[in-house]
């Protein structure tokens, strides 16, 4: 009853629906290019032999695969791998790092028209769901074709929970096309029980398990370069609001560290502009790299406005706050700058990644700040302080080394499951 109400909705929404797509379009949201695979029409033949498909919603959760996907193909190399994202900015990442045997895809939008058109073409041999983002035609047309499923490294909020047990049992509908469930926590594995998936096991957080951000050596080198020793700190994924912490922050640093370098990385690059009017509005210097704009040893402010480049950045500065955590957006992930041995500093709003936050608490490998003031200080405190920086980097790598466990049995899961089903159908 529920998914055929959800359904007239969409119909009946169809028309604005379209209107949508189309500003989204005209935004640069949607990529014009590969729109077609929006709407379920693949942008490439399906290629023979074993396909595993893996949708991850957006970067973090795609960047959470890689490690995945490394250990499907290095057990059997013949195979193929499917990503599919709803982002122009994860799919960007991922045809930069997926390896050979993977490629991306669009996700069809959740309309039954778009979502038979994308399963029909693309046949998957396993359906993997990292995390828990749930569409529900997608879900159950794969069931209705009898596709094995799995929902890997999934979290369950309270406020999704909430919602999801309001749902007059569609959830569990949904959830029980799942062969197989595994979370990154006990909370997130009782509320997915509690919802109707079975089996579900704690299997732990795949985030951990990730590589490292890759780096352009050349680029890192330059950076050094230009740098040339002068003290400096990075705000990382920033959120609007924020910059005005930052550059307060920044005025309170440079009256003890004059020739002070702040590197600000914004969440959302097209955002560059707007954030390096607010520092020169200070009276500060500010570049911007998307315009190719130089560091001197006049810039105060330097604005990675670009896509991709985290890696480098956070190679450059060992002292890092963790962006979209001083104003209530939940907070960014902290593990990409934890594996390439950065002090991590954050705000109060790390909601979006509480059990990581957690962990990083059991090991006093993170640093919680409330405003500009507090930021000022504790950065003072560490550029000051070299080897009490090195050791906080080094309790919050030992957080993330935990992530290996997590992954071998991860793939273990999904091999016996294939395997279980290979048998089943011979």
């Amino acid at each position: 009853m529920q998914l055929a109400l959800y359904n007239s909705l969409l119909f009946l929404g169809g028309p604005l629906l379209r209107r949508h797509l189309k500003k989204r379009l005209a935004l640069g949201k949607e990529d014009p290019q590969r729109f077609q695979e929006r709407l379920g029409h693949p942008g490439l033949p399906r290629p023979e032999g074993q396909l595993i498909w893996i949708h991850a919603a957006s970067v973090g959760e795609s960047v959470s695969a890689l490690a995945l996907i490394d250990g499907l193909l290095a057990k059997e190399p013949a195979r193929h791998v499917l990503v599919t994202t709803g982002t122009r900015t994860s799919a960007e990442i991922m045809i930069a790092r997926l390896p050979a045997g993977a490629f991306h895809q669009y996700v069809p939008l959740d309309m039954k028209q778009a979502v038979c058109r994308f399963l029909d073409h693309w046949r998957p041999d396993l359906a993997i769901w990292m995390e828990s983002e749930i569409w529900p035609n997608l879900i159950m047309q794969s069931g209705k074709r009898h596709i094995p499923m799995m929902m890997v490294n999934a979290r369950i909020t309270e406020k999704s929970f909430e919602v999801w047990r309001k749902s007059f049992g569609l959830s569990r509908k949904l959830l029980r096309n799942f062969d197989f469930c595994s979370a990154q926590s006990d909370l997130s594995a009782d509320r997915l029980r509690q919802l109707g998936a079975s089996p579900v096991e704690c299997l732990g957080n795949l985030k951990f398990a990730a590589e490292p951000l890759p780096v352009d050596t050349d680029a890192l080198e330059i950076m050094q370069n230009a740098v040339n020793g002068r003290p400096l700190w990075l705000a990382a994924s920033t959120h609007r609001g924020e910059e005005a912490h930052i550059l307060a922050a920044h005025q309170q640093l440079s009256a003890r560290w004059p020739d002070l370098l702040t590197l600000i990385v914004p969440r959302h690059p097209e955002r560059g502009e707007e954030i390096a009017a607010l520092f020169v509005e200070a009276g500060l210097t500010a570049a911007r790299r998307s315009l190719g704009e130089g560091m001197t040893e006049e810039t105060a402010i330097y604005v990675a406005d670009t896509i991709g480049e985290l890696g480098l950045f956070y190679r450059l500065s060992g002292i890092v706050f963790i962006g979209g955590s001083l104003v209530p957006n939940g907070g960014q992930n902290p593990l990409e700058a934890a594996r390439l041995d950065c002090a991590l500093l954050h705000g109060p709003h790390m909601d979006n990644f509480a059990d990581v936050m957690a962990a990083f608490s059991d090991f006093d490998a993170a640093t919680e700040v409330d405003d500009a003031a507090a930021l000022a200080e504790v950065v003072t405190h560490l550029v000051g302080q070299p080897a009490e920086r090195d050791e906080m980097a080094a309790r919050a790598a030992k957080v993330v080394a935990t992530g290996q466990e997590t992954l071998t049995r991860s793939l273990s899961a999904i091999e016996g499951l294939l395997a279980r089903r290979q048998d089943e159908n011979s």
